[in-house]
């Protein structure tokens, strides 16, 4: 119960201080925010938008290694915690793709022009998207595990490309791509002491959350999956 408070006054803290503490040219107080050039007031939304795209990633690295562990032992409880993770994964990708659309209404103009980075984002969706569309065509059990746990094997191997390739070597608009003479604060932590303490703060909280989460979905997929079999039986 403990980590629940401190977690619930993490994600405050961080949600707060995101949200209200002043970019200014000159800060001389602890909470003021230095200005970045090329992202000015717009860089707040590195405290929201980075660990969404980070937990991304986390989340379909994870269901790919329990889809391996599926293939290796036949456990049906690790085809429910591949398939949390892939959920959750889902979510923090439209997450981080709703936060890069915001800021790039404020920064380019427009909530999307088909920056490289958009792209690649886009097109995890899509092929996590059938991915779930796979899952629900089949109702075997065993089958369904196999192939899914194949396909998210498959798919994971894009991850790197569309989110750490793609957008590096491919001319954008988003900071850390190829023509970007600024290299963005994020790519190359520029970030003064304050801002770096609530983006790591930012970081530590939403990745505690995404286990917690994690944690229950995979649970309650394995505990209605017994309910179901008890229900068949009777």
């Amino acid at each position: 119960m403990a980590w629940k408070i401190f977690l619930f006054l993490l994600l405050s803290f961080v949600s707060v201080a995101g949200i209200a503490f002043p970019i200014v040219e000159n800060p001389t107080h602890w909470y003021e925010f230095p200005l970045i050039k090329g992202l000015e007031q717009n860089a707040k939304i590195i405290f929201f938008h980075v660990p969404t795209a980070w937990l991304t990633v986390v989340a379909f690295l994870m269901s790919t290694i329990f889809s391996i562990r599926y293939l290796a032992r036949k456990n049906l409880n690790d085809d429910a915690k591949s398939y949390a993770a892939a959920q959750l994964g889902i979510i923090f990708c439209i997450l981080a793709t709703i936060t890069g659309a915001v800021w790039a209404k404020f920064a380019w103009g427009s909530y999307w022009s088909w920056d490289p980075r958009q792209t690649s984002i886009f097109a995890l969706l899509l092929i996590y998207g059938a991915w779930f569309a796979l899952r629900s065509s089949i109702e075997s059990e065993e089958k369904r595990a196999t192939l899914s746990a194949v396909y998210s094997i498959i798919a994971f191997l894009t991850v790197p490309f569309f989110i750490f390739i793609m957008p590096r070597i491919m001319k954008g608009l988003h900071p850390g791509s190829a023509d970007d003479t600024n290299a963005g604060p994020i790519v190359n932590f520029k970030m003064n002491g304050n801002m770096q303490l609530i983006f790591f703060l930012s970081l530590t909280a939403f990745t505690i959350l995404y286990f917690w989460m994690w944690n229950l979905g995979y649970k309650s997929l394995i505990f209605k999956d017994k309910i179901n079999k008890i229900y068949t039986k009777g």
